[in-house]
């Protein structure tokens, strides 16, 4: 009885001596644990870069593997293995883990084979000689441009494409287009299939162009301004044409004044358009030529876009700045330096200053800008 005192006291009992040792234990098996993920991981991870044995494929078949915007890795892995160049997804992200640029694999036409490893396929991909150049269109070129520059990248015919820009349905011009694609064949670069139809590259560019113009809600704010949206389509041709882009919802301003109290638009841009010519000093007697497009004859829009106009330039011909300009002059043709007035004698003046520094710019001397007239 007296050996169980010591146990009936109140106070707290003594720590076990095994505490510790099973602490240790907990540590030493969480320990274990780890390591055995770590080495599942890297197992998984060296056997995800190796092909699939299971998969028979013939390698080094040429293949095109088209990778849109907005696609992400998987969907990249899934359209290999589609095309036989990898074996399996899992085994190209895998990859992928192990090669930090892998994210860098943008939208393009990438020339591959079949049967490679993904770590050489990834290789590859961010290798410019595999891509195929995109064809890039910038602003304001004209539809005549438009089908050289796409006949020269794709080796389809002018004939054919020129053929195919008849059938405005087939490629998906808007209703309010009129079967007229001058300007809606929006500027941007385009990753093209070797083999692609006329039809399927028009239909290309035409669906950016609907990207962009419903972006800048075309039709609605077109309305809200009192015109068409293929006037205003029209209207950013022009300042497409005319203005540096700090200066175009200047140059649109001024369009739509012209328009408004009846004036003719005489942009040079129009007649250059209608003589295929691109030249800064329009002559007196390209100002005769009889076109829709000369207005300095005729009142009103041109009959069609003179170009295909960027989003910055539809977005001025939507929101033109305030202003009561009805003249601008580039009065230096090397930094496109503009300006605006209301006022003819001062744009005269500025017409003057303009040809001066157009012939010191055949001169190869600098410009000397001409102090700006007081008005009364």
């Amino acid at each position: 009885m007296s050996q169980l005192v010591p146990f009936l006291t109140t106070d707290p009992l003594p720590p076990s001596r095994n505490d510790r040792s099973i602490v240790r234990r907990a540590v030493a098996l969480l320990g274990i644990v780890a390591f055995v993920v770590g080495i599942v991981w890297i197992t998984q991870t060296i056997r995800g870069t190796l092909p699939d044995d299971s998969i028979t494929v013939t390698p080094g078949i040429p293949v095109v593997v088209v990778v849109e915007s907005g696609d992400s890795l998987t969907a990249v892995g899934q359209k290999l293995v589609e095309a036989d160049v990898v074996t399996s997804v899992s085994a190209f992200l895998a990859a992928t883990e192990l090669e930090e640029r892998a994210a860098a694999i943008g939208p393009g036409v990438y020339n591959l084979v079949t049967g490679l490893p993904p770590g050489e396929a990834i290789v590859r991909m961010l290798d410019p000689e595999f891509r195929a150049a995109p064809l890039v269109l910038p602003e304001g070129l004209r539809l005549a441009d438009t089908v050289r520059l796409t006949a020269e990248h794709t080796g389809l015919s002018q004939g054919a494409l020129e053929s195919a820009l008849q059938d405005g349905e087939a490629i998906g011009l808007p209703d309010w287009a009129l079967d007229r694609p001058e300007g809606f064949l929006f500027p941007a670069s385009y990753d093209l299939l070797p083999d692609a139809a006329a039809t399927e590259v028009w239909s290309l560019m035409v669906r950016r162009f609907d990207i962009a113009a419903d972006e800048v809600d075309i039709v609605t704010r077109a309305q809200r301004l009192g015109y068409t949206p293929y006037e205003v389509l029209t209207v950013a041709s022009l300042v497409q044409a005319e203005g540096a882009p700090g200066d175009f919802a200047k140059v649109a301003r001024v369009a739509y004044n012209r328009l408004e109290q009846g004036l003719p638009l005489q942009f040079d841009s129009t007649v250059n358009y209608a003589l295929g010519t691109s030249t800064l000093l329009v002559t007196e007697d390209m100002l005769e030529v009889d076109s829709p497009y000369n207005t300095y004859r005729v009142t009103g829009l041109p009959p069609t876009p003179i170009n295909s106009p960027g989003q910055e330039a539809i977005e001025a011909a939507l929101n033109p700045e305030a202003g009561d300009w009805l003249y601008f002059v580039t009065v230096d043709p090397r930094t496109l330096e503009t300006r605006f007035t209301a006022s003819y004698e001062e744009f005269l003046v500025f017409k003057a200053e303009f040809q001066k520094n157009y012939e010191l710019m055949m001169q190869g001397e600098p410009a000397q800008p001409t102090p700006e007239p007081e008005m009364p």
